[in-house]
Parts: C-alpha cells; structure tokens; sequence
C-alpha cells in the first residue's frame, strides 16, 4: 500500500505548476524538487558545468549536466492549541549516496509567544535565491541548530538559530568545533512596496586554522512592482570575514582550511508580462584567503533568461551571459554562453513547472580561462563547447 501512495505522489508531482505547491497524502505534506534528462551533444565527458567558479557565474539553462531528486516528508499535528510537525528531507544527485537534507521539528501556538515557530534539527532557512544562478544569496541553517521564526517585532519579523558544525551525515573531525549564531530580521517596510531584510552572523570555534571566528552582514531589499505591475527587484549587499560564509553559514570549518574575506553586491530583477516572462542578474563579488601571499579574486557576471509562450503549453527559453575572473597577477578570464530551448509546460508563466526542455547551447571563453580549468571544460586547450540535450524541471 506505501509503495502505492508513494507512486501516486510521483505522478501528482508532475501535475504541479507555478511554484511549490504541497502534497497532501494520507496526512502527510509531500513537497520535492527534481531535474534531469540526457545530454545528446557533448565531448570529453563535458555536460554542462560551464562556469569560471563565481558563485553567480552558472548560468544553469542548458549548462546543469546533473541529475537528482529531494522530497520532504512531513507529517503536523495539533493538541491543546498547539501545532507541531515532523519534517524530514532525504536527497539523491548523481551516482551519490542518498542524503539527509533536512531532519527536524518545529512547534508554534504557545501561550507566551503564540506567532512564533520553534524548531530543533537539520533545517534549511534558504531566505533568497537567483534562480537563474543556481544559488542561495541569503541562507542560514543546513548544519545541526535550535531555533525560533516569525517573532512579532513592531511591524516587522526576527528569526534567531544557533548552529553546530555537525550533520545529519557528517560530524566535524576529532578536536574541532563549531558554532554559528544568526539573527534575521525580515519584514522591515522602508518604501511603498519595498522591504529590507537583515541577517546577522557570527561564529566561533575550536581547532579551526585562524582560531575558527568570523562574522557576517547581508542586506536585502525587495521591491514589488517595479515601474511596472509583475515587475520585482531584488537587491543584496553582503560582507563576511574568517569562518562566516557570505550567504550565513559556515565558511571551511573542517578544521584543515583557512577562512576568507568576501563582498558581494547584486542586483536580480524579475518580470512576467503576459506571455513574456523572465529573470536577469548583475553581480559583483570579491573573496581573498585569510592567508599569506593570497589573492584577491574579482567575479563578474551578467546575464539573464527570458521566456515567452508561443501557445498555452509551448514557450521559447533563451539564455546570454558574460561572467569575468580577476586575480592579481594572473591574466583575466572570461566566459560567454548562449542558450536557446523550447519548451512544454503547464502554463505560459516562466515559473511553470514541470517544465520539459530542448536546449542547445553554444559556449566560448578566452585562453586564461581554458587553462584555469584544464581538468574539465578547458581540457587539450579547447576555447568553445557546444551542447545539446534534453531536460525537465520539477518542483512541488
């Protein structure tokens, strides 16, 4: 009978569209997210991972060359006024072994802060991404913590965890600790429409190569109809040192690596407009070593994807971007991609899902940077790819 139900949520999965959307079977919450599908048009092994290394530098249309699967599991209950779950999140990518990616409880309604939601485990707290990018710019939990979401705070919001450097799958080496506390802050109105969010980081640890600290401050600013209904804008300014990651998290706390210094300043916007959707980025990030003789690295990217339906369930897809590399003394990489894709979805919205793809991609980047990667896209010298693959996108 589970292997039934668990069947039926597989094929329910593939009815959801325009975002996650949960599923309700025999009193459990199914949520999840997939992709993957053959490359047909590759060479030396190469199916996608075309990036000079920034983290807003993968362009991911036509570029992934991966596969997996994650699907939450969570079952809620109420007594006495008070509402709890129970959330568990395995994970599956590539030939890995499957993952836990979350594995938590959370309780709210209690009598002293009734808003509130408490929560001990393995959680994520994935506050924005750039879809686009593949990346989560503002981002605390993913490590072992006890928290608190969704404190009433005069109009506003504050979320505070405490972390360990241990995992569900994985603990922190013999002699070597880490903890992370953050404070998030959300929900600050500042202009018609517009909203800032601030979080918090600092770290502390022991065994860690530089005495294990840091801390961290990224700023948000969300704006919602931008000049235009549909429009929205999202603006990040973020700064870290030492053991604090520039996203919230932990920065290389296996108790062997140095920690680093990063900037980060981003702009994404988004737009659906009838038939007409899509996403767009430029980003600027800085990151040096806490080491001597290190470097300073300078990324650059711009790029966006845009969509536009042809018919109810057929949209044309295209992706161009640039993205630059900038070390001291090394001469500069670059790395241009072009994508073009058709299509099926459940409806004309560019974040309908699932959505299945056709895709051609048309890659080129300099000699500096065919040497950095060598070991992969770059290898015997090569200074364009061409791609050409099938893929489908699922979320629920």
């Amino acid at each position: 009978m589970m292997k039934k139900r668990l069947t039926a949520v597989a094929l329910a999965a593939a009815c959801a569209t325009n975002g996650a959307m949960a599923l309700d079977v025999a009193g459990f919450e199914i949520t999840g997210y997939s992709r993957g599908g053959p490359v047909f048009g590759y060479s030396d092994d190469v199916k996608g991972g075309l990036s000079l290394g920034g983290d807003l530098q993968k362009y991911r249309l036509g570029n992934e060359g991966d596969y997996g699967i994650e699907v939450g599991i969570a079952r809620s209950f109420e007594s006495g006024g008070v509402k709890w779950s129970v959330n568990y999140m395995p994970s599956k990518w590539g030939s890995g072994d499957v993952a836990t990616e979350m594995a938590y409880v959370e309780m709210s309604g209690l009598s002293f802060l009734p808003d509130a939601k408490f929560w001990a485990g393995q959680r994520r707290l994935r506050i924005e991404d750039v879809h686009i990018v593949d990346n989560v710019l503002v981002n605390y939990g993913d490590y072992q913590g006890a928290g608190v979401t969704d404190i009433p705070l005069g109009g506003a919001k504050l979320g505070l965890g405490v972390f360990t450097g241990d995992q569900f799958d994985k603990r922190l080496p013999s002699g070597v600790k880490a903890n992370r506390f953050n404070a998030d802050f959300s929900e600050i109105k500042v202009n018609p429409g517009g909203k800032l969010r601030v979080l918090l980081t600092a770290v502390g640890g022991k065994g860690q190569v530089g005495g294990g600290s840091g801390s961290g401050v990224s700023l948000l600013h969300n704006q919602s109809d931008l000049g235009l209904k549909g429009m929205s804008n999202s603006m990040f300014l973020q700064t870290s040192r030492g053991h604090a990651r520039i996203d919230g998290e932990f920065e290389s706390i296996d108790g062997k690596s140095v920690g680093k210094k990063a900037l980060r300043i981003a702009d994404a916007i988004g737009w659906q407009s009838g038939p007409f959707g899509g996403q767009a980025l430029i980003g600027y990030q800085t990151g040096r070593a806490d080491a001597v003789g290190a470097v300073t690295t300078k990324d650059f990217s711009l790029g966006g994807r845009a969509s536009y339906a042809f018919t109810k369930n057929f949209k044309g897809l295209t992706e161009v971007s640039t993205t630059t590399r900038k070390s001291a003394g090394m001469p500069n990489q670059r790395l241009n991609k072009f994508t073009l894709a058709g299509a099926v979805a459940l409806s004309e919205d560019f974040w309908s899902r699932p959505e299945l793809r056709l895709y051609v991609t048309k890659a080129n980047w300099n000699r500096p940077a065919a040497m950095a990667n060598a070991a992969s896209f770059g290898a015997n010298g090569k200074t364009s790819r061409t791609l050409m693959g099938l893929q489908y996108e699922v979320w629920w």
